[in-house]
């Protein structure tokens, strides 16, 4: 049934990686192995798998990382992801679950086990696809500028998630997380996770940068102020993160749309003027009569 999804594994043991890799292949999947975390995430944007199966701790990027990078990008934001390692704490669990992980296994694992979480896991996401392309037509960051910015216009209708949109709505120029977002609505933060992301397609820090670059285009296009007003304005803490997101959002960066879009501006600004000020240079004729 899963004869064509694509698992990418993450770990910087190559014996528990291949471990893993080949039995993925003998049980019909298409296994990517990655040595550490920084390979990981590349491999996991440019094939966007069905799922991942990640060590958590690595040198250079650990799968906390991994994971925060991938919920906060609107392309990877979904995919499954398991956490399969040794670390065997209730603290552990409890960080990876708030950063939005499907699943933990600690080694050593059974190959029951592990099939048993990836079954269920990408059953759940093709169930969630269906079910969401039926309920909830796509928005897109382009469409959206040309709406009115308040929450009606960028967060989906969804009446038991009001309170969480508001929250956001009201809060999202401070600065805040998945954590002061959960705390305000009284939820943890590993339920609100799961609870947005089955019922809207993305977790709560997508919908939280998501308003955030909506709110960011008016600033660009009709103000002066610099990236880095900007960007504290709109709750970040440098204007590199800001930026980032930005062009991961809108394929440019922030200093390039706004060069594009006030030049667009100002033409058909002097457009108008030059209409307005040809129709002052025409009078009326007045006509005598016989």
């Amino acid at each position: 049934m899963y004869a064509t999804k694509k698992i990418i594994v993450i770990d910087n043991e190559v014996v528990n990686r291949n471990f893993v890799l080949d039995y993925l292949q003998a049980k019909g999947y298409h296994g990517i192995g990655a040595e550490n975390g920084i390979i990981g995430l590349q491999l996991i944007k440019e094939y966007l798998p069905d799922l991942v199966i990640c060590e958590m701790v690595m040198p250079d990027m650990d799968g906390y990382t991994v994971l925060r990078n991938l919920r906060e990008d609107r392309l990877t934001a979904i995919i499954p992801f398991i956490f399969l390692t040794a670390i065997n704490t209730k603290a552990s669990l409890r960080k990876a679950m708030e950063f939005g992980a499907d699943d933990y296994l600690t080694k050593p694992a059974t190959t029951d086990e592990l099939l048993r979480a990836i079954a269920i896991r990408l059953q759940k996401q093709d169930l969630f696809r269906s079910w969401y392309a039926t309920n909830f037509p796509q928005v897109t960051l382009a469409e959206l500028p040309n709406t009115p910015v308040n929450s009606q216009s960028i967060f989906p209708n969804i009446p038991h998630l009001k309170k969480v949109f508001d929250y956001i709505e009201a809060n999202y120029q401070e600065g805040i997380t998945l954590s002061d977002v959960a705390e305000a609505v009284g939820y943890s933060s590993a339920h609100l996770t799961n609870q947005v992301a089955k019922q809207t397609g993305y977790p709560i820090n997508v919908w939280i940068i998501k308003r955030r670059m909506v709110a960011a285009l008016p600033l660009l296009k009709n103000t002066n102020q610099t990236i880095e007003e900007i960007s504290t304005n709109l709750g970040y803490q440098s204007a590199c993160h800001f930026s980032r997101q930005f062009r991961q959002y809108n394929h440019t960066s922030p200093t390039d749309w706004r060069k594009k879009n006030q030049l667009n501006s100002g033409l058909k600004n002097n457009n108008l003027q030059f209409i307005k000020n040809r129709s002052q240079l025409v009078k009326p004729v007045a006509v005598g009569r016989n």
